[in-house]
C-alpha cells in the first residue's frame, strides 16, 4: 500500500508538471499563430490511451487506438489532444520543427507561414523557453502558497536542552554533539536543514558555537569542507539528538547482517562505550571505522556480545527509529502574512534552485554518480501517507528541477534548441537542417542512456537491500 500511495503522488505530480510545461510551449506558439499538431500528456509509442480532435468541425474521440485514424489527417489545422501510456514526460508537436517525433518528411516540403521554421528567431526562442519559464514560475508560486497555508518550521535554540547531534567527522574542527550553532556567517540559525545546506551547498563557513558548558567559540571550516563531508558520507552534518537505540531494519549484505544483528535488538554499548544518544553510537563506530568492534546488545531478555566489522565510513548497516527526538519541541511552526509569504516563499524557491545547481559539483564524482536515481528514487521523495504539504513541496522541487534540466544545452532538450536559435540570432544564419537532425538523434541517445543508468541504479539499490 505504501508503494501505491507514493506512486499515486508521483503520477499526479508529473501529470501537473508535464501538462503545464507543455502548455508553456503551446500558448506562445498559438500566440504567434504557429500550428500545433499534437498535445500529449505522457508519450504514446505504438498506441494512445485517449485521443481527441475536431475533424472538419466534428468532435471525435478515440480510446485505446494504435495510431491516428486516417480520417483525422484530412484536417491538420486542428490540434490532436491525447493521453499516452508511457509516463516519462509529454510533448507538443509543433508543425515545421525538428523534435523528438523526427518528422523529417514535413521538413522536405516548402515552408508554410503557420510553421515554426517560418517564424522569426526571437519568436521561436520565446516558444522554446516557454516550458522552462512556466516550471520556474510554478515552483515559486507553490513555495509561496505552501508557506502561506502551512507556515515554515524553524528551530528555537532556546529549547535545545541537549544541543545538536553533530557528525563525528566534524570533531577535528572542534564541533561535537551537544553543541549549539547559534550564528552562521553573521545570520542566526533558525533551521537545521538550512544549516546543513548552507555548509554543503552555499559555501558558508563561519560558525558561532555554544558548547555544553556554556562557553562560546568561533569555528571557521575549511573551504573544501563540502567535498570532504560528501566524500566521507558525513551528512546530515547536524540534526536533533535522538535516544533511540533499537534496530528497526538491517541492510542486506552489510556487516551488521553478517555479524548476526537482528531487527529489534537494543544496542547498549560499542567497544565498552555506553550508548545514551544515537550520536554516541555514531561517534563510537566512527572511531573504529575500518576495524572490528565489540557490540553489547539486548535481544529479548538476553544480553549478547557481538563482534562486527565497521565500514570505512563508520557504519555497519542498520536503521533505527529516527523519530525518538529529545528536543522535538524546539522545532516550531511559524506562520506569515500573505505579503511576507511572498518574500519567504521566493527565497525558498531561489535557494532550492541554487542548491540544485550547486550539488552538480558532486555528480561527477564516483560517489555522486552512484547516487543518481530514477523514478523509484523520485517516488521515494513522497511520504508513505498522503500529505498535501509534502506533496506540494515535492512538486515545487520537481518543477524547479524540470526547469533547470530542460534548459541545459543538450540536444533534444529545450536548451539544445535554444543554443541553435541563439547561434542563428548572433550569426544571422540558420543551422543546417542535417545538423539539427543529427543533434536530435544524439540528444535522444544521451537522454535514453542517462535514463537507463539512473533507473539501473534504483534497481541495483533494490536488489542490495
Amino acid at each position: 500500500m505504501d508503494i501505491l500511495i507514493k506512486a499515486a503522488q508521483l503520477f499526479l505530480s508529473l501529470a501537473i508538471l508535464v501538462t503545464l510545461h507543455e502548455l508553456g510551449h503551446f500558448l506562445p506558439a498559438r500566440f504567434f499563430k504557429t500550428r500545433i499538431e499534437k498535445f500529449y500528456l505522457f508519450f504514446n509509442p505504438y498506441f494512445s490511451l485517449f485521443r481527441y480532435k475536431k475533424v472538419n468541425g466534428v468532435k471525435k474521440t478515440v480510446w485505446f487506438t494504435k495510431s491516428s485514424p486516417e480520417a483525422w489527417k484530412e484536417d491538420p489545422s486542428t490540434t490532436e489532444w491525447g493521453l499516452g501510456w508511457l509516463p516519462l514526460g509529454g510533448y507538443v508537436k509543433i508543425a515545421g520543427m525538428i523534435d523528438e517525433s523526427m518528422d523529417t518528411e514535413q521538413m522536405k516540403l516548402p515552408a508554410e507561414a503557420w510553421e515554426f521554421r517560418s517564424k522569426k528567431a526571437w519568436q521561436r526562442l520565446i516558444i522554446m523557453v516557454g516550458g522552462v519559464t512556466v516550471n520556474l514560475i510554478l515552483g515559486f508560486l507553490i513555495y509561496i502558497s505552501v508557506v502561506f497555508v502551512w507556515g515554515r518550521t524553524e528551530l528555537n535554540p532556546n529549547k535545545l536542552s541537549t544541543g545538536l547531534s553533530v557528525h563525528p567527522f566534524l570533531g577535528q574542527y572542534g564541533l561535537h554533539s551537544g553543541d549549539k550553532v547559534l550564528v552562521l556567517d553573521g545570520e542566526k540559525v533558525t533551521s537545521i536543514d538550512e544549516l546543513n545546506k548552507c555548509i554543503l551547498l552555499r559555501y558558508k563557513r563561519n560558525l558561532k558555537v555554544q558548547h555544553p558548558d556554556g562557553s562560546i567559540s568561533n569555528v571557521k571550516l575549511p573551504k573544501d569542507i563540502d567535498r570532504a563531508l560528501f566524500k566521507a558520507g558525513a551528512f546530515p552534518a547536524f540534526s536533533l539528538r535522538s535516544k533511540s537505540n533499537k534496530i528497526e531494519k538491517i541492510v542486506a549484505d552489510a556487516p551488521a547482517k553478517k555479524a548476526g544483528l537482528k531487527a529489534g535488538d537494543l544496542l547498549l554499548s560499542v567497544d565498552e562505550k555506553k550508548i545514551v544518544y544515537f550520536d554516541d553510537l555514531q561517534a563510537a563506530l566512527y572511531q573504529v571505522r575500518g576495524k572490528k568492534t565489540a557490540l553489547e546488545v539486548i535481544r529479548g531478555g538476553d544480553t549478547l556480545a557481538i563482534n562486527s566489522r565497521v565500514n570505512k565510513d563508520g557504519t555497519i548497516g542498520f536503521q533505527i527509529n529516527s523519530k525518538a527526538l529529545v528536543d522535538s519541541t524546539a522545532i516550531e511552526t511559524v506562520h506569515f502574512s500573505f505579503l511576507k509569504s511572498i518574500s519567504v516563499g521566493y527565497t525558498l524557491g531561489a535557494n532550492t534552485l541554487g542548491d540544485y545547481v550547486s550539488q552538480f559539483k558532486f555528480v561527477f564524482t564516483k560517489k555522486g554518480a552512484s547516487s543518481i536515481g530514477g523514478f523509484a528514487a523520485i517516488g521515494n521523495m513522497f511520504p508513505a501517507v498522503w500529505d498535501w504539504q509534502a506533496f506540494w513541496l515535492n512538486t515545487a522541487l520537481l518543477s524547479i528541477i524540470l526547469a533547470f534540466m530542460n534548459i541545459l544545452p543538450i540536444p533534444a532538450l529545450d536548451g539544445g534548441h535554444v543554443v541553435f536559435l541563439l547561434y542563428e540570432m548572433i550569426t544571422g544564419k540558420e543551422a543546417p537542417q542535417k545538423v539539427l537532425e543529427y543533434a536530435q538523434y544524439v540528444g535522444i541517445v544521451l537522454l535514453l542512456g542517462l535514463m537507463v543508468y539512473a533507473n539501473g541504479n534504483d534497481l541495483l539499490r533494490f536488489i542490495m537491500k
